[in-house]
């Protein structure tokens, strides 16, 4: 009898690695919690038995990513190490955060840097002025990428047909008054945006904030992440974003496009 070939589904179903899995579930639901918690309400709210979730707890005690007092879960300081790695690891970040650093000296306003994950756009760098108080979309912060000038901007990157569905598919909850949830008026918008080069969103993620992102392409033109600059709708007026901001982002992009690999 002739061997039969293993498929990659077969080897991704060999790779993986269950207790893992479940160990990483249960580092992401302390977001989902409010100051120390309980063994049972993690377990609960990782969906995993309670004597599963008090081995892998103790283990990431043991690594320093967890402390309890035996009783109550907190994670520790130490958690913002993998995301560090991330940070220093990440070529676009790396490459992007001297440009970010001369945009917001040059505005002197809050430049940021985000990616796309699933549905949703990460802020993974930043750069402030030192005359601006740092406030605003800290790195790490994720908001939903239909609503987002930088997640339009990314979303920019599917063909049409992708893109209808892709919008179809994900939730669009209204985020504030403003925000637009059709899904046929947002395909119409997000397409009008690749063609000019640029995303403007008005009030629409956040109440009182506009923004204005172009989106970062790497050497061959694919689309790998946007970075955006906004205020607040009472100090700075649409077509200021558009005159002042939309210039220096787009000459960042263009600078770092050869070095984006």
């Amino acid at each position: 009898m002739p061997k039969l070939k293993r498929t990659d589904q077969d080897e991704r179903a060999t790779d993986f690695v269950e207790a893992l899995d479940r160990g990483l579930r249960l580092l992401q639901v302390f977001g989902t919690v409010s100051g120390p918690a309980t063994l049972s309400d993690l377990a609960r709210a990782a969906d995993l038995p309670r004597a599963t979730a008090r081995r892998i707890l103790f283990t990431l005690a043991h690594r320093g990513f967890v402390a309890t007092d035996g009783k109550l879960f907190t994670l520790t300081p130490h958690v913002l190490t993998l995301a560090g790695s991330f940070l220093q690891s990440n070529q676009v970040v790396t490459v992007l955060q001297p440009v970010l650093d001369r945009i917001a000296t040059a505005a002197q306003e809050i430049a940021s840097l985000a990616l796309l994950d699933g549905d949703d756009v990460v802020f993974v760098a930043r750069s402030s002025p030192t005359r601006v108080f740092s406030a605003g979309l800290d790195i790490g912060y994720r908001l939903p990428a239909f609503c987002t000038s930088v997640g339009r901007a990314m979303l920019g990157r599917l063909a049409d047909a992708e893109l209808a569905a892709r919008l179809k598919a994900m939730r669009r909850d209204p985020v504030t008054p403003q925000t637009v949830t059709d899904p046929k008026k947002l395909l119409a918008t997000i397409i009008a945006d690749r063609a000019q080069g640029y995303s403007l969103v008005d009030r629409e993620a956040e109440p009182h904030f506009r923004s204005i992102s172009v989106p970062v392409r790497r050497y061959d033109g694919t689309i790998v992440a946007a970075i955006n600059m906004g205020a607040h709708v009472d100090r700075v007026p649409m077509q200021e974003l558009i005159d002042r901001f939309l210039p220096l982002l787009r000459d960042g992009a263009e600078d770092v496009k050869s070095r984006l690999l």
